[in-house]
């Protein structure tokens, strides 16, 4: 028996371990960082001497969230000009109105553009909003005639809320170089009038809107990192309970990487980070993004962990640049965009895998999840490797037969369930039509088929909050009232699985967090509710006490 003292013992009304051997306990002990006995206080003593900890003893202790597919952008978007349809919380817990109109939209902008001159900060200076979708709007789509309401002269770029698209006003166009002799895909322009074959200030996806970026260098969620804005992601985490994030597209540049690895040295940091490479294209240039990746995971740390590499195919659906298979787009919109080209995307994949790396691929619209599990199938037929854990991102469109030959591929899906309420209503009435509305983001028929299933919010495209994310997967309402989907309703056991061992299994992570196991990391989520004794409904609003992080206690600000 071991009789070292430097262990600390936590009762609590209940544990929920997420473990099926033992699914409940009233105590857990904690040493170095570890989970060292769950079960009674008798199963404690077994252990020798201890610190008695009573602080949990009233609440519930959980496994602490995993949010597989998140963008650390959430802690500083908020630095920028918040143009969203639905209310919501910032870091430090202010409340920012949902805008309801687009009248409502560019008199906030009118109003940001208005301080900016006042405060002296000169013209050149561009005017950065974000969290914007036109959806909501009845079709009606902003062009540089609404925005250059509310500036003609400062430029203003207004990242969507699925950071798929953005707008842009008349003097950001200039100054991109953005005219109607440019070539490249995504660039909108104006179908009939007086302005047919110009610019209407709309760009699509990364090639698009790479003109815009190369020029200010910091909208959207590729902006650099900052440490400040890594300290608010961690605060808003400790919030929701996550305990581990992915930050699912980083370029990892070294100033990248400096400052992730100076905020999570610190003992007061309190999540782990997972963050995904932005793959690079082409035989050499995968090539030496696999070495960069490789070279990278020598430095990892317990709260930092290198080795991920995130691919994209296609758009946002209800930006309409996914791609969709027949039928197509319910309302009639052209097909979306390949971000990547397809028979890029298997070369390139297949560098990657080889290389050893676990590869996430955005996929929104059926038509790029087809395409990306046939491509994958034949990659893995010429270089077999078992438990490669590859994961399809989204996957908003994937039916039962799609899941099947997942299945069969051991490829993990991690569904973005926030869609069902933030974009459901629209999906039905306008981009998919009730039909394949009612089976977006599946996640019973995922489990039928038995694919590892994880959860996401995608923050900041969905505010972070894996409650709500499994609010939503097991309720499946939309604001307007609707089930959308009543046979694709998962239970709450199964979506606190797919929010803690789910996705750690995503993330290769399960045999450290994601359960409360003898041997795992001490990751806990510290709730005053018990989210198996509430109703489903109530779910989202249980609430959180903190976290607890490899053994540090973390009290929610």
């Amino acid at each position: 028996m071991n009789t070292s003292h430097d262990t600390t013992v936590y009762p609590a009304r209940k544990i929920i371990t997420m473990n099926p051997m033992q699914p409940q306990a009233s105590h857990v002990a904690v040493r170095d960082g570890r989970v060292l006995a769950v079960g009674t206080l008798a199963d404690m003593q077994a252990w020798g001497r201890f610190t008695l900890d009573e602080r949990f003893a009233a609440k519930v202790l959980m496994p602490g969230f995993v949010e597989g597919h998140c963008h650390l952008k959430e802690g500083s978007m908020w630095n920028w000009t918040y143009l969203g349809w639905f209310d919501r919380r910032d870091p430090d817990g202010k409340l920012w109105h949902g805008l309801r109109s687009m009248e409502q939209v560019l008199a906030r902008l009118s109003e940001v553009a208005a301080k900016m001159g006042a405060d002296g900060r000169p013209d050149t200076e561009p005017l950065i909003a974000w969290g914007f979708d036109p959806i909501y709007f009845g079709g009606e789509r902003m062009t540089v005639q609404h925005v250059d309401r509310a500036s003609a002269t400062r430029p203003i770029v207004i990242s969507h809320a699925n950071g798929h698209l953005m707008n842009v006003n008349s003097a950001m166009l200039r100054s991109a170089g953005i005219t109607r002799d440019n070539e490249v895909e995504g660039v909108v322009r104006f179908a009939s009038g007086a302005c047919a074959g110009e610019p209407t200030g709309e760009l699509q996806e990364p090639a698009a809107m790479f003109l815009v970026l190369r020029k200010v260098g910091h909208a959207g969620l590729l902006a650099p990192l900052t440490e400040a804005g890594i300290r608010s992601f961690a605060r808003l985490a400790c919030q929701q309970g996550v305990t581990t994030a992915t930050d699912l597209v980083n370029k990892l540049t070294p100033q990248d990487c400096g400052v992730l690895e100076r905020a999570t040295q610190d003992e007061d940091f309190g999540v782990r980070i997972l963050p995904a490479f932005q793959a690079f294209h082409g035989t050499h240039g995968a090539a030496l993004g696999a070495g960069h990746v490789q070279g990278l995971t020598l430095r990892n740390t317990d709260r930092l962990r290198y080795g991920l590499v995130k691919m994209m195919l296609d758009g946002s659906i209800q930006g309409f640049s996914a791609r969709l298979r027949w039928p197509g787009y319910f309302n009639g919109a052209a097909n979306g965009i390949w971000v990547t080209a397809p028979a890029q995307y298997e070369a390139d994949f297949e560098t990657y895998h080889r290389a050893g790396l676990t590869i996430h691929t955005h996929t929104n619209g059926d038509e790029a999840s087809e395409l990306a599990i046939a491509a994958i199938e034949r990659v893995l037929t010429r270089a077999p490797r078992p438990d490669h854990r590859h994961t399809l991102q989204h996957g908003q469109m994937i039916d039962a037969p799609l899941f099947r030959r997942m299945a069969q591929l051991n490829l993990c899906a991690n569904l973005f369930a926030n869609h069902i309420w933030y974009w459901g209503d629209q999906h039905y009435e306008m981009s998919m039509g009730p039909d394949r509305a009612h089976r977006i983001d599946a996640c019973a028929s995922a489990l039928a088929a038995g694919v590892p299933l994880a959860i996401h919010s995608d923050a900041p495209v969905t505010p972070l909050g894996p409650l709500f994310t499994a609010w939503c997967a097991v309720n499946r309402i939309t604001p307007q009232g609707r089930l959308l989907g009543q046979a694709e309703r998962i239970t709450v056991a199964q979506a606190l699985r797919a929010i803690t061992l789910g996705a750690a299994w995503t993330l290769k992570l399960d045999g450290e967090i994601g359960s409360i196991e003898v041997g795992k990391r001490a990751d806990f989520c510290v709730l005053h509710d018990d989210p198996l004794e509430s109703a489903p409904m109530a779910l989202k609003d249980l609430r959180i006490w903190g976290t607890v992080l490899s053994g540090r206690v973390f009290e929610a600000q």
